[in-house]
This record gives structure tokens, C-alpha cells and sequence, in this order.
């Protein structure tokens, strides 16, 4: 069953709490979004700022132009997976080697224009790919396009075993599509965040990918 991983995406702490303690009341799996203000045109908390409880599985999603440069801060805050993006200057093998060598998983994002061959040659060592189709370092206000779910094929002839997320213009008129499209995790912003009542919505998403 696909799983529904709510996000934080913010640009201070005091938001940042606000917005852990709501998904930990949610599910134990969570998607961190760091920005460096530079890859990303936003600016968030950095490694060095950010907690989770111990049961909680963070997988967090650097949008940065140097991501190793916190490598030894995601490994003591015991990441379940370090995600980066494919259009950074950055060997995907020695990255992912890394952080298996500390017990942590490996993915890669991939912007909607970016092209799955030119992360190929790493895809048996990565464990985790993000099809990301929003609005970098923003929650809401993306779109879904569709047409990127061809990428999930190209993925999987290279590593069946891959993980495939989606990040952006998850709601409840999309989830079940791309569930049955091969998304593994829908990464949930602001249809959760924002709602009225973020328990109702997210369990509504949770009954459409079942």
C-alpha cells in the first residue's frame, strides 16, 4: 500500500516545530524539506537547527547546491533517508555509499525536466527516487503533471527494487492516480498542512490509496 509521508516545509523554527508536532500526531514517516536559499530560493532551518522524535522516520530532502557539507549532521541525527537532487555537481555512488556505510538510506529528486538516463548510472546503488513535479521550496500551490509517471518505468527497468516518491499537487483528486501509477510515497504539503482539520485529510488520503 502506497504510503502518505506529510512534509515540512518552512523557513523557521518556530513553523517548524509547529509543523512536526501536527505530523507526528499524523504517522511516523515524514519528509523534511531543507532549503539553502540558493538551489532552492528559499531559505529554511539548517541540519544544524532541526530534531525529530526517536521513532519518527525523517527522510529529508536537501534542496541544496552542497549537500555533503551536513553529511556527519544527517548521520547523527539518524536520517531514514538523505535525498538529493540530480542536478546538482554531485557523485551519486559515492554519495550513496556513504551514508549505506552509516545505515542510512540513498535517493535522488529529479525536477520535472531532468531526464532519468542522466542519474542511470547510479540507480542500482540508490534506494529511494523522488518525481518531483511542484514548486521547489514552496508548500502548495503546485500542480500534478502526469505525463512524468513515465519516469517510474524508465526507473524500474534499471532497479525494479527502487522506492518511488512523488513530491508536489498531492491531494485528494490526484492521490489515487498516481498510487495506481507506481508511487510508492506521496509527499503531502499543504492539502494537510493548510486543511481545517489535517487528521480528517489525512486520513482521507490514506482511504483513497488503499
Amino acid at each position: 500500500m502506497p504510503t502518505i509521508c506529510p512534509t515540512i516545509t518552512v523557513t523557521n523554527l518556530e513553523d517548524y516545530k509547529k509543523q512536526l508536532d501536527l505530523n507526528y500526531s499524523l504517522t511516523k514517516r515524514i519528509q523534511v524539506d531543507l532549503m539553502d536559499g540558493k538551489f532552492a530560493p528559499s531559505l529554511s532551518p539548517t541540519p544544524d537547527d532541526i530534531w525529530w522524535p526517536e521513532d519518527v522516520l525523517a527522510d529529508v530532502h536537501l534542496m541544496y547546491e552542497k549537500p555533503m557539507d551536513y553529511a556527519e549532521r544527517l548521520v547523527e541525527l539518524k536520517s531514514h533517508i538523505v535525498i538529493v537532487h540530480a542536478e546538482i555537481d554531485l557523485d551519486l555512488n559515492e554519495f550513496a555509499d556513504y551514508f549505506h556505510k552509516n545505515g542510512i538510506k540513498a535517493g535522488v529528486c529529479l525536477l520535472a525536466p531532468t531526464e532519468v538516463k542522466s542519474v542511470e548510472y547510479a540507480l542500482k546503488n540508490i534506494d529511494h527516487v523522488i518525481i518531483f513535479s511542484g514548486n521547489l521550496g514552496y508548500q502548495g500551490g503546485s500542480k500534478v503533471d502526469f505525463n512524468l509517471l513515465k519516469k517510474i518505468d524508465e526507473i524500474h527497468s534499471v532497479n525494479p527494487k527502487i522506492e518511488i516518491g512523488w513530491d508536489g499537487g498531492v491531494n485528494d483528486e490526484t492521490a489515487k492516480r498516481l498510487a495506481d501509477g507506481g508511487v510508492d510515497v506521496l509527499n503531502v504539503g499543504g492539502f494537510i498542512q493548510k486543511a481545517e482539520n489535517p487528521q480528517a485529510a489525512y486520513q482521507k488520503l490514506v482511504a483513497l490509496v488503499v
